[in-house]
């Protein structure tokens, strides 16, 4: 299982599913992150090598349509991969169970000695949960798994082409709104304050630093306009 969007087992319930929303979140970030930069980074090298605005518009059209496409692609194969697997573990456990049942609650029982219950403590919470539910109870404590909230694909895949084309949006919109001379200047300064806002919202999230966090975005993004830029001038090959 991705360890980015397994719950700690040492958390009751309720702090364990925020957790799970909160993971969700700051994947909305990223995928957004990922389209600003993205982007903006290829509408400025293309702007660098001299094309006109129409072609600029164009190149970020395409790039926001690829990238959403491919990031729900991508997050669909994996959380799909990842289903598969908690499939593959409930399978196993209800196994395990028919064919040993009261070796399952030993098994049970030994792990919530290692968690710090007495022997006769452990050995009575596994039997009482797996009267009320063994299949569950095992879940829980092995996998940190829910056989009622495994992970969907399809709304992994969906939520963050949203995400990445949301992203995408800030460049375009910066370089549809300014005057065609300042175009590559709008998209960068409308990166620039994205990627701030996104830094601020995931070291929220994270409970970090949020000048660290502006610092790491703002950065890897600068660095990427500057590349792209100056590839295309490089380049300088005007499309009109």
């Amino acid at each position: 299982m991705d360890p980015a969007l397994q719950r700690r087992p040492d958390l009751p319930p309720p702090v364990a599913s925020m957790m799970s929303k909160l993971n969700w979140l700051r994947a909305g970030v990223l995928g957004a992150n990922d389209g600003i930069v993205s982007t903006s980074a290829l509408m400025v090298g293309v702007a660098g090598a001299g094309t006109a605005i129409g072609g600029v518009l164009t190149a970020g059209v395409a790039a926001m349509v690829a990238g959403a496409f491919s990031m729900a692609v991508g997050e669909y194969v994996s959380v799909s991969s990842q289903r598969d697997s908690e499939r593959a573990a409930i399978r196993r456990e209800q196994a395990l169970l028919q064919a040993n049942p009261d070796g399952q609650i030993d098994q049970l029982a030994h792990m919530y000695e290692e968690r710090g219950l007495e022997p006769a403590t452990a050995h009575r919470v596994a039997v009482e949960l797996t009267h009320a539910d063994p299949l569950r109870a095992h879940l829980d404590v092995e996998y940190n798994l829910d056989p009622d909230d495994l992970n969907n694909p399809w709304a992994a895949a969906a939520s963050s082409a949203v995400a990445f084309t949301l992203g995408s949006l800030i460049p375009l919109l910066a370089a549809l709104l300014a005057p065609a001379a300042w175009m590559p200047w709008s998209i960068a300064a409308a990166t620039v304050a994205a990627l701030l806002l996104t830094g601020i919202v995931s070291a929220r999230i994270g409970a970090s630093s949020k000048r660290a966090a502006m610092l790491r975005v703002l950065i890897g993004g600068v660095i990427a306009l500057a590349a792209t830029w100056s590839i295309g001038s490089l380049l300088d090959t005007p499309v009109h």
